[in-house]
């Protein structure tokens, strides 16, 4: 399905049709009004929008863009994504337990927190641990993998078979060169991990958005996955949706059957929403020095890691919004959140 845009203008109240352009935007990307920009005559509801020059940023009641072309009405344009969020994925459970409030809340994705299709999607997974950024360069369907032991049989039959998307992969090494990451890799025959396809399966369940999956590299800093977002931040011009996906809390070995979460896991999960909504980052990226409970809380950081890049990926200026927040097994933490670019 495609969407045509009409050029319309606001007249004293009400909306009247001008005349039709040719312009196509693929389904799902015009707006945050849950995919129904169509009315039942088939017209569009958008409010009046001026001729644009390249680079001017628009917005309506519906739409945020930014034109890149001189054609006219509109002309070529681009949605912009103003958001980047951290994901706290927990057990691979969340897949198939419904019990978790973490799976209803990714479920709901779509419907409460983010209703506009990104044109693809670059995640940062906990799961891949390598000693320089790698990409997945992929041009066909990924393989699952179930990189988990011991759980339900049903677990390892489900399968995420998303499409690749080798050219944002190249984007992405593009930035990072440009920004001084001068040793990035690419792997072409590697799948997603349950630190992708978990959540993603939950949020985007139809599998049909171009996917590139980013390795996190545990022996840096804080500091050094902040400067990561910094350089992706231009890929929200083209509409490409950036997600950390990682942990709030992360210690397997204190987890245990109990609804009361443990005294230093809501003392470190605390002082990191504090410190977010904040916009206190400098701190969260010291967070080993500033927070309470840090190595109990992430005795190593690869599950921390994603945050500081969606993070910096938003800016210095961004606002950050807890979405969601539950625990499970008295340690783990599934704090979400969002990061608002200043326009």
């Amino acid at each position: 399905m495609a969407i045509w845009i009409l050029e319309i203008a606001s007249l004293i109240g009400y909306l009247s049709v001008i005349n039709w352009r040719g312009f196509l935007l693929p389904e799902g990307s015009a707006g945050r009004i849950r995919r129904s920009i169509l009315s039942e005559e088939n017209n569009l509801q958008f409010y009046s929008l001026k001729a644009l020059e390249k680079g001017d940023t628009f917005e309506t009641t519906f739409v945020v863009g930014k034109a890149t072309g001189k054609e006219g009405f509109l002309g070529a344009f681009s949605i912009l994504m103003e958001e980047t969020y951290f994901i706290s994925h927990g057990s691979p459970t969340l897949c198939i337990d419904d019990s978790l409030e973490a799976r209803g809340f990714l479920k709901g994705f779509r419907e409460k927190v983010l209703s506009l299709k990104p044109k693809g999607i670059l995640i940062v997974s906990a799961h891949w641990d390598t000693s320089e950024p790698s990409l997945t360069t992929n041009p066909g369907k990924y393989d699952t993998i179930h990189d988990f032991y011991g759980f339900p049989k049903p677990m390892y039959q489900l399968k995420y078979p998303a499409p690749g998307a080798p050219e944002l992969a190249m984007k992405v090494k593009e930035l990072f060169t440009a920004a001084g990451f001068n040793e990035v890799k690419e792997d072409k025959k590697r799948g997603l991990d349950h630190g992708a396809w978990v959540p993603l399966m939950l949020m985007y369940p139809e599998a049909d958005i171009p996917v590139c999956q980013l390795s996190v590299q545990s022996s840096r800093s804080g500091t050094y996955h902040y400067e990561m977002g910094r350089a992706l931040a231009p890929l929200k011009e083209e509409g490409y949706l950036i997600i950390g996906s990682g942990s709030a809390t992360h210690n397997l070995r204190t987890l245990r059957s109990s609804t009361t979460v443990a005294s230093w896991a809501l003392e470190f999960d605390t002082w990191l929403k504090e410190a977010l909504l904040d916009g206190r980052y400098d701190d969260v990226n010291h967070y080993e020095e500033k927070a309470p409970n840090a190595r109990t809380a992430h005795p190593w950081p690869e599950h921390f890691y994603p945050l500081h890049v969606a993070m910096g990926a938003a800016g210095e200026k961004s606002k950050a919004e807890l979405i969601h927040h539950s625990w499970s097994l008295g340690t783990l933490s599934y704090a979400s959140y969002k990061f608002v670019s200043s326009m």
